[in-house]
């Protein structure tokens, strides 16, 4: 079996026929909701995952999800306009970087949905590109950020700086507001959540679900997902530390399943230490910072 380390997109897992755990169930449990949305979980928990699988969905592909369970579900696949940001690719070091980011996405889209000359900032053009994306297409956009706090946690020891990038922050978030008409459905992910960053103290629309009942196990993998996509890679590793399945899934449940993300919740691992243990046939500590 290939697993997917270091791969984040969902059209390249299903593609590519890697390791895949199906999440579509509670993914569209998610997206036929309208609104805006966060979910805080660590790094390297699929976040990125979960916003690409988001976006395949939101774009109408329908044969990326064919034999999973969203498949059962959804009957009608419509294609929205989409705006995914990713901040996660910068180091934040210098004063520009946020700035050089946003615009960059802006410029591509601008290609798309146009500009006006007295679009100057980037809230000014996010907002524009937003209306006209509506306009053009008459479908409420989708927004899609991953990694929304990646500028203030990279320069959280630089003072001046990290206020910096919150008022950027600030500007930039505050179009989801502004622009509520024209947008279908947000997600926000994160490591954490800044109070102080307005997306939280002035987009009062914003659900957390990083807590709740229904999307506990939206990201990583749970103790009955693991008996059934990873059965055979748990046997193969039983042989290897000779022992039986019973005995590797006991190990398996105290090394990894370290989270509970709702009180008396499910138990769940991080995937992305189990999928190197099972790739390297190794149970040890893989850093996920």
């Amino acid at each position: 079996m290939d697993y997917p380390v270091g791969i984040q997109t969902f059209d390249d897992i299903i593609k590519d026929d890697f390791f895949y755990v199906d999440k579509t169930e509670v993914v569209y449990q998610l997206a036929r909701r309208k609104g805006y949305y966060f979910l805080s979980r660590p790094r390297r928990f699929g976040k990125s995952l979960l916003i690409s699988t988001l976006e395949a969905y939101f774009r109408g592909k329908k044969e990326l999800f064919k034999g999973l369970k969203i498949a059962e579900l959804e009957t009608k696949w419509e294609s929205y306009p989409i705006f995914h940001i990713d901040l996660n690719s910068e180091n934040y070091s210098n004063e520009d970087a946020l700035q050089l980011v946003l615009e960059n996405y802006l410029a591509k889209w601008e290609e798309e949905y146009g500009t006006r000359p007295s679009e100057k900032t980037v809230s000014l053009r996010f907002s524009g590109i937003i209306e006209r994306a509506y306009e053009k297409t008459g479908k409420r956009v989708v927004v899609l950020i991953d990694e929304y706090d990646k500028p203030l946690t990279s320069t959280i020891d630089k003072e001046e700086l990290n206020e910096e990038y919150r008022e950027q922050l600030r500007a930039f978030y505050g179009v989801l507001k502004s622009q509520d008409r024209y947008i279908r459905f947000a997600m926000l992910t994160g490591v954490t959540k800044f109070s102080k960053v307005s997306v939280f103290s002035d987009l009062n629309q914003l659900d957390d679900i990083s807590l709740t009942d229904d999307f506990q196990a939206i990201c990583g993998i749970t103790d009955e997902e693991l008996d059934i996509y990873c059965r055979k890679s748990i046997e193969e590793l039983a042989k290897k530390y000779k022992t039986d399945y019973a005995d590797m899934r006991e190990q398996l449940r105290k090394k990894y399943d370290g989270y509970h993300f709702v009180e008396n919740g499910v138990g769940i691992y991080n995937p992305y230490s189990l999928i190197l243990t099972f790739q390297n046939k190794k149970m040890k500590d893989y850093s996920i910072l």
